[in-house]
């Protein structure tokens, strides 16, 4: 039997390779807001950082994840987001 493969996503932030599940996923919704998906299954756009601050303010002061996204952020919405990974993680 082959071994399942397991799909690896690289982190905004620190650039590093890891496996999907590892990751948090910011999303961009068709509604065009933006959330925190713990679970990689909601609709919409993604960008995959790992789970920790400093991955994020890594992606944050290099304009990593807009850039995955496609969109410009405000410093609220980094705010936001970043309140939102530390209620939930």
């Amino acid at each position: 039997m082959q071994a399942k493969k397991i799909p690896l996503r690289k982190c905004t932030g620190c650039g590093n390779m890891k496996p999907k599940k590892e990751l948090i996923r910011i999303l961009h919704t068709a509604e065009d807001s933006f959330e925190v998906d713990r679970t990689g299954k909601k609709n919409g756009r993604g960008a995959y950082i790992c789970d920790n601050l400093e991955c994020f303010h890594k992606a944050m002061k290099s304009h990593a994840i807009e850039r995955s996204l496609g969109v410009t952020f405000s410093d609220s919405l980094y705010s936001e987001l970043e309140k939102e990974m530390t209620d939930n993680g």
